[in-house]
């Protein structure tokens, strides 16, 4: 079946989107859900394809359509087409929660990356000060074992044995392989 005169095969009939979001704009309600019922899925679709995860992108497309009510006021037909207004509302609103979201997984690993500071400098409190200093010049220095023993002024066997039974020590106190 041919195309209205003037319209897009698939749209619906009635008045155009510009003219819909000026009726948003006064808070008519049947307004909004014509709006939305024209743009819902092409929404989606963006948020969709930025955010990717299914439920994270149906309330980031919920925030879009708040953010469309609220704001339909401000949509300028002399700046483009109210589609393109909309989906650029919907790109911004996944990008800002893409974002978040890594935002939010780096505070994460950050507090995670403390607290495994943390635990090693409590365990590094449990050993003597001599398997201590030996491990914190090696590791944290940089210096070898053969560097460790001229530093510390000991035989490379003593450092060899301190590093030995501070790692040991380490391990255990951190809890790994268990």
């Amino acid at each position: 079946m041919p195309a209205a005169r003037g319209r897009a095969v698939g749209t619906a009939p009635g008045p155009d989107l510009a003219a819909l979001l000026a009726e948003v704009a006064k808070g008519d309600q049947a307004a909004f859900e014509a709006v939305y019922d024209r743009v819902a899925a092409p929404v989606f679709g963006t948020v969709r394809s930025v955010v990717r995860d299914p439920s994270l992108s149906e309330e980031v497309t919920q925030e879009v359509f708040v953010e469309v009510w609220r704001a339909a006021s401000r949509f300028d037909a002399g700046k483009g087409s109210p589609m393109a207004w909309v989906a650029t509302i919907a790109h911004r609103r996944a990008v800002d929660r893409v974002r978040s979201e890594q935002r939010s997984a780096d505070v994460a690993e950050t507090v995670e990356d403390n607290l495994d500071r943390e635990r090693v400098r409590r365990c590094l409190r449990t050993l003597t000060d001599l398997q201590r200093e030996a491990v914190t010049l090696a590791y944290y220095g940089g210096y070898t074992y053969r560097e460790v023993a001229n530093l510390l002024r000991v035989p490379a066997g003593t450092v060899n044995t301190r590093m030995r039974d501070g790692l040991i020590r380490l391990r255990d106190c951190l809890g790994v392989g268990r």
